[in-house]
């Protein structure tokens, strides 16, 4: 049987006709670069037109002229139908007429045209209406043109002829199917070109980077789907290289997820037969209580104390792993008497480690009275396990608070060893904040957690060799409850 997440043949083929027609990439890169081409192309005929058109009628004003010479050498200056007939057609004219000094003259003449021609002045055209001038000629009713330009081999004003156009529309027409077919074939083959330069500078990348995603999102394990870097320097190679971060971000992020997947899933089967166990040696703890031997009854506290820790640490692993916390309950408590029952959980004892609460008895914050039990146990103990830890059994915890920015700021400072440096940046990390092999590392991650839950945050605001200050944020900063404020007290 296939795999779910294995794109099926049909769908590849379909998603590689995607890619290249007709909505692909490439395609819409050929369509468009061709018509650019085009249209570049086609913003030409206009200016080759009238320059056409313009040699054209130029072409016939100078046969025009060397005709109007003619009679000028003829013997009394007379020139006969017959040879008059062969210049105008020699021409291409009908009529051709000099201006000298004012004065309009006609040198050659054929009938006299049904009716009136339309003026060309080559002399004072403006360039920008002579783009559209072929234009008009080809399409327009027109079917005789008077053209008027200035004589290059004889002294006059002007010279001019009258003609029919239709071997100028012939020749204009014919010059448009060759400019036609020229743009379309430049077009094309610079379309192509520019087509194939831009697949293989850009298209093929993205195309290899498109390919890359669709794999590893079907089969992140799969190691072939990982982005090979050309090591360019440009957009495409940063992609590249942002893509292959990422990919490896997410995979890491993935196998992360597995593990802690099939770590929940083993603890809820581990604590279903631990709790038969644990059930057990609570049975043999209390019996033990009721032995008088002092062997006995000085090594049952430590017995506690491990069942104790096992349940813990079952438990927070079980918390972590499989549920989510509910959203907090907020309400105004009195901070004072949470820490005390914190500490206590925490043991905190003049004995051992010390509790010192710089908070007054009177001293409230908003939040869950639950979560925040929990957030101080945590913290508390922790400083307590850090003390320790280093072997000194006398130490002292901190507590106060203060207001900040319309926020609650509670401070736990310690003066334990510290922060080791090596686990400061995962120190939120569950499984990867803690420094002891007795510790799970779950107590800071499950307390920060619960402290945004609030809208707030808890953070290591101080470490080093003598001590280490955490700071938690809680929104709101209620004033105190209507009792005097006691003085500072050591628990």
């Amino acid at each position: 049987m296939a795999d779910a997440s294995t794109p099926s043949e049909p769908a590849a083929r379909t998603r590689r006709r995607r890619l290249f027609w007709p909505g692909g990439l490439s395609a819409r890169l050929l369509v468009l670069t061709v018509v650019f081409a085009a249209l570049g192309g086609t913003l030409a005929i206009p200016p080759a037109m009238a320059s056409y058109e313009k040699q054209w009628l130029l072409d016939r004003v100078r046969a025009a002229e060397l005709a109007s010479l003619a009679a000028e050498v003829a013997p009394d200056r007379v020139v006969s139908e017959q040879l008059k007939s062969q210049l105008l057609e020699g021409a291409g004219v009908e009529i051709v007429a000099v201006s000298n000094d004012g004065v309009r003259r006609l040198v050659f003449a054929k009938a006299r045209p049904p009716r009136a021609p339309y003026l060309v002045d080559l002399r004072s055209r403006a360039a920008g209406l002579g783009l559209f001038a072929p234009f008009q000629t080809l399409f327009g009713p027109g079917d005789r043109v008077r053209v008027m330009a200035e004589p290059r081999f004889r002294q006059a004003d002007f010279i001019e002829f009258v003609a029919t156009d239709t071997e100028l529309k012939k020749a204009l027409a014919s010059y448009l199917w060759r400019l036609v077919a020229i743009v379309a074939g430049v077009s094309s083959l610079a379309g192509l070109i520019v087509y194939l330069a831009l697949n293989l500078f850009l298209v093929r990348p993205m195309q290899r980077i498109t390919f890359s995603m669709e794999r590893f999102r079907a089969d992140p394990d799969d190691p072939e789907a990982r982005i090979q870097l050309s090591g360019r320097r440009d957009e495409i190679g940063r992609a590249e290289a942002e893509l292959g971060r990422m990919q490896g971000d997410l995979r890491t992020a993935l196998n992360s997820r597995a593990r802690l997947a099939a770590l929940g899933e083993a603890v809820a089967k581990i604590n279903h037969d631990l709790k038969n166990m644990l059930t057990s040696a609570q049975l043999a703890s209390e019996r033990l209580a009721a032995s008088k031997d002092p062997k006995v009854s000085q090594a049952l506290p430590r017995l506690e104390r491990a069942l104790n820790r096992a349940v813990k640490l079952a438990a927070d692993v079980l918390v972590y792993g499989k549920t989510q916390e509910a959203m907090p309950e907020t309400q105004t408590v009195r901070l004072g008497e949470a820490i005390k029952e914190a500490a206590a959980e925490a043991r905190l004892t003049d004995a051992g480690v010390k509790l010192a609460s710089k908070v007054a008895t009177t001293d409230q914050v908003i939040a869950d009275p639950d979560q925040l039990h929990r957030i101080l146990v945590n913290l508390l103990r922790n400083a307590r396990q850090a003390i320790e830890h280093q072997g000194d059994r006398t130490g002292r915890i901190e507590v106060s608070l203060e207001a900040a920015g319309g926020s609650s700021l509670i401070r736990i400072s310690d003066n334990g060893p510290g922060v080791p440096e090596r686990i400061r940046e995962r120190l939120f990390q569950p499984f990867a904040g803690s420094g002891r092999p007795d510790s799970t590392g779950l107590g800071l991650a499950i307390a920060r957690e619960l402290a945004q839950g609030h809208g707030g945050d808890l953070t290591l605001s101080v470490t080093g060799q003598e001590g280490t200050v955490f700071e938690l944020r809680l929104p709101g900063a209620p004033g105190p409850a209507p009792r005097a404020r006691k003085a500072s007290s050591e628990v």
